[in-house]
């Protein structure tokens, strides 16, 4: 269950003297409603009386802007702190004006509530009159009860359209209007501004509780929504006690309906009532009228299965996200070009490994089998026995057989007869037993040259 806390704020600086001499009604009309016993009737607690300014025009004329324009200003504030009191204690605001230029008071609330709960706050401004008068369709301003829709919106003077500088207090897009007249002055100007409208003949032809669901999804966006009611929305029939009564009104049957769908949801966060003029009430009948349809138009806020406003964050605005490039063709890479390979060095004759193939004669006299064995050239001694069937092995007599001779590695021995093998580049042998000595460009038959030291000649043949 929700407990309404009600507020008066019987503020008539908003609406021009009825009269050069005289001061309007409307700040006599929480007065009169809670004599009709509202407060007992909803069980609402009292939240007491915000007391206005003086109602004083002054030497005010017309093109001086908005009357009383400082004085609303600050009445805009502290009911705006009233307002949000209520609500962080749980409970239901239902402000009594005054005029409808408390909405800003009202407003103001609404934009610190959404910005405290990171979303946005709508309106429901069900009003006889769009009151969308501004400096931008009309030749001048004046009275800020007539021009309080386009003050919340942003439009008009900054002293009123953004106390604090919060401007607008309400974004078009979040206000519905509904039950102005089908000739409304300024309903050409709420189309333009895309602020969603149903006058009279459409909330009839749809009904007042189809009307006010359609309100409530129009509005599901954001965190919650004000509800403004003045009481002109009325056929002047039924209720001729306003500031400016205008034929082609609902009936309190409609009202009634209507208020009751508006508030049977936990987003409705308060109502605010206006215009009301108790001047023009004589015997309290209207002010009776007005009580009973507020008590049953309020009646789902205090049912038990009513629940408080769950304050979330409004839907995130869908975000633009950039088209992807389209794909950039990129060349294929060239195919692997096919390179000679680079030719091997060519070393000149001094620096190869091994020499041009040269003749070598045997340097010493035969084994000792008697057997030659093939030619070789000076290189590391060998340090074991060869096995047999190798360089050096095999029986006594045999080819190839070699006793203490050095070899070159990688150059064995060959048999008798056989073709000589090369010598590496290297100093000339020595003279010794078993040692070879080249002989460039030697061929079979040659004699072999005399030796370099004063010993004997040896044989031409074999291995010593």
């Amino acid at each position: 269950m929700r407990r309404i806390a009600v507020l008066d704020a019987p503020s008539n600086l908003g609406l021009r003297p009825p009269t050069p001499t005289a001061v309007p009604g409307c700040g006599k009309a929480p007065g009169a409603l809670r004599d009709q016993g509202l407060l007992a009737r909803l069980r609402a607690r009292d939240a007491g009386c915000l007391t206005p300014p003086r109602y004083d025009p002054g030497d005010w004329r017309p093109g001086d802007g908005v009357c009383h324009a400082p004085e609303i200003a600050a009445y805009s504030a502290a009911l705006a702190d009233r307002i949000g009191a209520i609500i962080d204690r749980g409970e239901f605001p239902l402000v009594l004006g005054g005029d409808c230029s408390i909405l800003l008071g009202s407003a103001l609330a609404m934009h610190r509530l959404g910005e405290a709960v990171g979303g946005r706050i709508g309106l429901v401004f069900v009003d006889g009159h769009s009151d969308f008068r501004h400096p931008g369709n009309a030749s001048y301003v004046g009275a800020a009860a007539g021009e309080d829709l386009a003050l919340v919106t942003g439009r008009g003077q900054a002293d009123l359209a953004a106390i604090e500088g919060r401007r607008p207090y309400f974004r078009d897009i979040d206000v519905v209007v509904l039950g102005i007249r089908a000739q409304d002055e300024y309903r050409l100007d709420l189309q333009a501004a895309g602020i969603t409208t149903r006058p009279v003949p459409a909330l009839r032809a749809e009904g007042a509780a189809r009307t006010a669901q359609w309100a409530h999804e129009e509005l599901a966006d954001c965190a919650g929504y004000w509800v403004h009611v003045d009481v002109d929305v009325l056929d002047p029939a039924v209720m001729p006690a306003v500031d400016a009564p205008d034929p082609g009104g609902i009936a309190f049957a409609e009202l009634e309906i209507l208020l009751a769908g508006l508030v049977d949801t936990p987003h409705c966060l308060g109502v605010e009532l206006t215009v009301f003029d108790p001047d023009y009430d004589v015997d309290g009948a209207y002010a009776a009228e007005i009580v009973n349809t507020v008590v049953a138009g309020l009646a789902p806020v205090t049912a038990p299965s009513a629940v408080p406003p769950r304050l979330l964050p409004a839907a995130p605005e869908p975000r633009l996200v950039p088209a992807a490039p389209e794909p950039r063709l990129v060349p294929a890479a060239p195919e692997p070009r096919l390179v000679p390979a680079a030719p091997e060095p060519r070393l000149p004759p001094e620096s190869r490994p091994f020499p041009a193939p040269e003749r070598l004669l045997p340097a010493g006299p035969a084994g000792p089998s008697g057997s030659a064995a093939g030619p070789l050239a000076a290189g590391a001694p060998t340090d074991s026995p060869a096995g047999p069937d190798e360089v050096g092995g095999g029986p006594e007599g045999s080819a190839g057989l070699v006793d203490d001779v050095d070899l070159v590695a990688g150059y064995p021995a060959g048999p008798t007869g056989a073709a000589p093998l090369l010598e590496p580049v290297g100093p000339p042998a020595s003279v010794g037993p078993g040692l070879l000595r080249r002989v460039t460009g030697a061929t079979p038959g040659d004699t072999p040259p005399p030796p370099e030291d004063d010993s004997p000649p040896r044989p031409a043949a074999g291995i010593a």
